[in-house]
């Protein structure tokens, strides 16, 4: 493992050997639907909270994983996971299913990338020879925390976007498979001064803008040189001004940049006004869309850059700004 310019570690050995994504009745309405391993039409999961709910469905999506990868939980050396949930009890409670040793992430939106960039490093670094890494979400528990009850029936901004009920998870490991992981960096605390806790985008678009362009200069890259350069969950509006930010600095992004809040809903047939957002929205559409594409070589450089708000109901009512982070992994198809 070697940095690579201000923040960026280049690493040799980290694969991607199996992942699952899993989502929630809207989001198997969305342009993703034959994308997801298992869309569940009730958003309880059978299970008596949404708290129990968002659990469940990260266990899925974990189990989805394990199996592709072909290892079973007792196998794994170490597991990562984050969710929006207090004290991150949504992965937290899927974790002590497993006898395996756990460390619990937040990083709000961005915690996919944040913990497979950790997991990635920590397999190269040989402290661990398989190491799970997941994510989760759920509309009606992050609700229930950050805005509302349901039963409000609120009307939501046109900035606003519509937390994913959805998960991610995936299996690290030092061989095996066609996904490489290249490179990690981790991001920098970037706060503008946003207060709008309904444009979570316009928060997190220069902590976006700065993890890219300073990917960009440790590697000596362009954005020509990717397939692909997605972002976590900056949705419509977030996405807008990622592209202009970046164009500030003489860096285009626009013919090759996506964004999974926009991917997973349709916007106007959804009504889910700047897109999807939440910790399952950019870990279900790497987990389900993304990594097979890279796996059968449709696409081969890709840059993942999920995005966070790191802000909660307290820091809101006492009028402080948002916070944004985001974190980049770079993934390529090198089959061994």
């Amino acid at each position: 493992m070697q940095r690579t310019g201000l923040r960026t570690l280049a690493l040799d050995f980290p694969r991607i050997i199996g992942f699952g994504g899993v989502a929630g009745k809207k989001e198997g309405e969305g342009p993703l639907a034959k994308n997801f391993d298992r869309i569940y039409p009730d958003a309880t999961l059978g299970q008596k909270s949404w708290e129990k709910a968002e659990s469940a469905l990260l266990r899925s999506a974990l189990s989805f994983a394990l199996d592709r990868a072909q290892v079973s939980p007792s196998q794994l050396d170490l597991l990562l996971g984050g969710d929006l949930l207090n004290q991150c009890i949504g992965s937290a409670f899927t974790a002590r299913d497993y006898d395996v040793p756990y460390l619990g992430l937040y990083g709000a939106c961005s915690t996919m990338a944040e913990s497979l960039c950790l997991a990635s490093v920590l397999v190269e670094g040989g402290a661990a020879a398989k190491a799970g890494a997941m994510t989760s979400s759920h509309f009606c528990s992050s609700e229930r925390q950050f805005r509302y009850p349901l039963e409000y029936g609120g009307q939501r901004t046109p900035t606003a976007q519509w937390t994913v009920t959805g998960a991610g998870a995936a299996v690290v490991a030092p061989t095996g498979g066609s996904i490489r992981v290249n490179h990690v960096t981790f991001g920098r605390i970037i706060d503008k001064g946003v207060c709008d806790i309904n444009n979570m985008g316009a928060a997190m678009a220069p902590a976006a803008a700065d993890t890219i362009k300073q990917f960009l200069e440790d590697t000596a890259t362009a954005p020509g040189d990717y397939d692909l350069i997605l972002t976590g969950d900056l949705g419509h509006v977030g996405s807008e001004l990622l592209i202009e930010l970046l164009q500030r600095e003489s860096t285009d992004l626009s013919a090759v940049h996506s964004d999974c809040g926009k991917l997973i809903f349709d916007r106007e047939k959804q009504d889910t006004h700047s897109g999807g957002s939440g910790c399952g929205c950019g870990a279900s559409v790497l987990c389900s869309y993304i990594l097979p594409r890279i796996e059968n070589g449709e696409l081969r450089n890709v840059l993942f850059c999920a995005t966070g708000a790191l802000m909660s109901t307290t820091s809101f009512q006492q009028g402080e700004s948002i916070p944004g982070i985001a974190h980049l992994i770079h993934l390529t198809n090198s089959p061994e």
